[in-house]
């Protein structure tokens, strides 16, 4: 009887989870479609000008801006990311273990407003005394969300490599290799599924960050013109105008959403084709 009712009770959760995402989909399509009728799909994807004042709304912009910050944050994050992971797998001290996975988590806690005042202090003079500009550009949100990420990359690399068995290891020593290379030739390879994870939930939280970028981006709805301009993202572009935003002006935001929505699915999809499992 209890396995019965423990196995209806995780039916349920699960129907919850699948509920909501479905929920969240038809919000989506049934704001957003509204506007790609009205404004036009192609229009709508790839026009150069948001202009809400005079009706004239294009993304392009922000997908562009959107992507070209989270490519740098995964350039800057995941490198370090998986290398701290592997650190803490299999070359940490024993007793130094828990306090720096103490920091790790620590560094995951920390609310988004926080790194955004950390980035608007710290990251934006820097860029400008260094480089000569305002400072509040692309290379600043890259770095900012580069931060942001590293936490969860860390947290999934460490745990898929303490996770592959022990065997592998002890063979990879049984047949001359030294530490490093046992550790980079034999683990690495087999953990490479769940690492490959880690970094698409990386992704997952640089795209769909907004109040950080918001602070040290710059904000300007124009096409992105280098590393040290401001541009804006998609979700920066939702969070800035929403609150005053009616009728057609809200439903190009809703349709925006959408693009994201859509987009983030895009990458999860090609991650998981990248590491050769079925996209669920």
């Amino acid at each position: 009887m209890k396995e019965k009712i423990m196995r209806a009770v995780f039916l349920a959760a699960a129907c919850v989870c699948i509920l909501c995402v479905a929920l969240i989909c038809l919000f989506l399509l049934a704001n957003g479609i509204p506007a790609f009728g009205k404004i036009g799909a192609l229009k709508f994807l790839t026009g150069a000008v948001w202009r809400p004042g005079n009706d004239i709304y294009g993304v392009a912009p922000m997908i562009l801006g959107s992507l070209y910050v989270t490519a740098g944050a995964v350039a800057l994050g995941a490198p370090i990311g998986i290398l701290t992971g592997i650190f803490l797998a299999r070359f940490c001290p024993r007793r130094a273990r828990p306090g720096f996975r103490s920091a790790v988590n620590l560094l995951a806690g920390i609310p988004s407003v926080v790194y955004g005042f950390f980035g608007l202090v710290v990251l934006v003079p820097a860029v400008r005394s260094v480089f000569g500009v305002s400072g509040k550009s692309m290379l600043t949100a890259s770095v900012l969300l580069g931060l942001m990420i590293l936490p969860t990359i860390i947290s999934v690399t460490d745990t898929s490599v303490r996770a592959v068995p022990e065997s592998c290891y002890e063979g990879a020593l049984a047949l001359g290799a030294t530490h490093e290379r046992a550790v980079f030739s034999a683990l690495l390879p087999a953990a490479k599924s769940g690492i490959t994870s880690g970094v698409a939930l990386g992704v997952g939280r640089a795209i769909g960050e907004a109040t950080a970028v918001v602070m040290v981006a710059g904000n300007q709805p124009a096409m992105p013109s280098g590393p040290l301009h401001g541009l804006r993202t998609l979700t920066a572009n939702i969070v800035l105008e929403m609150g005053y935003a009616a009728d057609l002006h809200r439903q190009a935001l809703a349709a925006t959403a959408l693009t994201l929505f859509v987009f983030t699915l895009a990458v999860n999809v090609l991650l998981a084709l990248g590491r050769g499992k079925r996209p669920v």
